[in-house]
């Protein structure tokens, strides 16, 4: 009986079916490549799966010493892979095999117009300020205009492909229209040393002594600007009460405002000659700024409407 059942199982082994091998999956030729990556000697699905980490890499982007970076799924794009495996498999060794995307130009134009909104920037002029006395002018800083249209053609030549940058911010830039160099005249008037200094730009070009205001019509204080020049004025009475009754007068030798009126901002205050060149160096006026009737012709030729006027206490 044990000699039987062993004979059947030898039996049934011998007529049972023999087993299939199992066919291994086809690999790409040597040397291939898809848009640059080499997929040579891997299977179908080991190229679909590097391929696919590659397209999904950041785009790196820069701009001066800002750096970052956007997925090319956040911008809408994305590879046809399977499309290029199925090439790639097909192609003879050290073929370039090319990789179809899809590139949402829209979104892409949006990403760049958010890129414009961020480091598009208005250039800012020198500015003036007063240091120990003496005029300082602040740096200027260029303006930028992001070139929205050139930047958005880089990033979709960069999602047409592998090649994840970093693509620099086009831009285009543009000086400040004062600066250090070409701001202009500056007088500083120091009333207590009753000086007027005249600078071009942040350099010294003349100190002249001046009269200025008596007790009661203080010069005033403050930051103004030149708003009037006048050769020969007439002098006009103010709406004050010390100068009730007094009328015009014309230009002439006796006009208390000598040859040139350089009118400022500051309500009824101007720089002018005086007839009386003994008061130059006191205070003796009624808010205004006096100067010997060479000095202010000669001032007068060198600033122009709109020159700051800065009065200082010292």
């Amino acid at each position: 009986m044990r000699r039987l059942a062993l004979l059947t199982l030898l039996l049934a082994a011998v007529s049972a079916p023999a087993a299939h091998a199992q066919t291994p999956d086809p690999v790409i030729a040597h040397g291939v490549t898809i848009a640059g990556l080499d997929v040579g000697g891997k299977t179908g699905a080991e190229a679909r799966d590097a391929l696919e980490k590659a397209y999904a890499k950041r785009l790196r982007m820069t701009y001066k010493t800002s750096n970052w970076s956007v997925a090319p799924s956040y911008l809408g794009s994305y590879a046809y892979l399977d499309k290029a495996v199925t090439r790639a498999l097909a192609a003879r060794a050290d073929a370039e095999v090319p990789l179809t995307t899809h590139v949402h130009t829209g979104k892409i134009a949006r990403y760049a117009a958010k890129l414009d909104a961020l480091f598009s920037r208005p250039a800012i002029n020198s500015k003036l300020l007063i240091r120990d006395g003496k005029p300082f002018l602040t740096k200027p800083v260029w303006g930028v205009n992001v070139k929205a249209t050139a930047t958005a053609a880089l990033i979709t030549k960069a999602l047409q492909g592998l090649g994840r940058g970093p693509v620099r911010l086009q831009v285009n830039t543009y000086p400040a229209k004062v600066n250090r160099v070409n701001f202009g005249p500056i007088i500083v008037i120091h009333r207590g040393a009753r000086r007027l200094y005249l600078y071009r730009n942040t350099t010294l070009v003349r100190r002249m002594p001046i009269a200025v205001g008596m007790p009661g019509h203080a010069t005033p204080l403050g930051r103004y600007r030149v708003i009037v020049k006048e050769k020969d004025p007439t002098w006009n009475p103010p709406d004050s009460p010390w100068a009730e009754g007094l009328g015009p007068i014309p230009p002439g030798v006796s006009n208390p405002l000598g040859t040139r009126w350089i009118g400022t901002s500051a309500p009824a205050i101007g720089i002018h000659g005086t007839p009386v060149p003994s008061s130059v160096g006191t205070a003796a006026s009624h808010g205004c700024i006096r100067m010997y009737m060479s000095d202010v012709e000669w001032l007068f030729e060198r600033v122009r409407v709109g020159t700051p006027v800065i009065i200082l206490s010292a």
